[in-house]
């Protein structure tokens, strides 16, 4: 019983740890994943446009809840647009190079790549993107219709995807961490990972909407789905987010 976990967690301590791609002068992974030749990237407003009414840390955090059913009405591009840069956002890239952003990571990795499946935003097309952080812009990859049945299978059929306004995908790129923490980086890819959804949270609570944050979803059909090999690229979080209703 928990022989895995256990095992992991001996393997994973630093008086067990394997030396780092890092230690061992290789180079830094990239700090993004490219965007494809001839792609479509749509320039996302500066999240200071979305106007939100007063708002104080204690009332947020009292007020999160997990809400997984939605008002049918699109969010706007600026709310999104303020969700990213709250759940991802690049502040700066430091001479190191490392994004400093919105939220913490452990040694500034940011190994994660938010996909994001858009149901109902205002002026964007249904379909799948992905958010290109330091740019802060989409790059859209398909606007295939059946984005949305396939990827609420993919997440055990869950209703709150499909009917989301939006639903974030977090894809860990595991070289990023790998490189500097071996085999303690699905320690902090996983904490990494509750920093950024806790984020999205509180981003949606301050401009009237929820999160159903996911972690019950197939990873086979979501890694297939979005294009990953499963192994270094892998899902490692989803969150649906939609308007409350009134």
């Amino acid at each position: 019983m928990y022989v895995t976990g256990k095992d992991y967690m001996i393997s994973s301590r630093y008086s067990t740890l394997p030396p780092s791609a890092q230690s061992q002068g290789e180079p830094q992974p990239p700090l993004e994943l490219p965007v494809p030749a001839g792609a479509t990237v749509i320039p996302l407003p500066k999240s200071q446009e979305v106007k939100l009414p007063p708002q104080d840390l204690p009332g947020l955090i009292e007020k999160r809840r997990t809400l997984r059913h939605y008002k049918q009405d699109p969010i706007s591009l600026e709310e999104l647009s303020f969700f990213l840069w709250a759940s991802q956002g690049v502040e700066r890239v430091s001479s190191r190079p490392v994004t400093m952003r919105t939220v913490p990571s452990a040694g500034a990795r940011h190994a994660f790549e938010t996909y994001l499946l858009i149901n109902q935003v205002e002026s964007m097309k249904q379909g799948l993107y992905r958010y290109a952080a330091i740019d802060h812009a989409l790059v859209e990859i398909s606007l295939d219709p059946e984005w949305n049945p396939r990827l609420t299978h993919a997440c055990l059929d869950q209703n709150q995807v499909a009917t989301s306004a939006v639903t974030f995908f977090w894809v860990a790129i595991l070289e990023r961490m790998y490189w500097r923490y071996s085999e303690r980086s699905f320690r902090y890819l996983h904490l990494d990972a509750g920093h950024v959804c806790q984020n999205l949270y509180l981003a949606a609570e301050a401009a009237n909407c929820g999160v159903c944050a996911i972690a019950a979803f197939d990873d086979e059909l979501v890694n297939d789905a979005l294009g990953l090999d499963g192994d270094t690229q892998f899902a490692i979080y989803v969150a649906s987010l939609g308007k409350r209703e009134e």
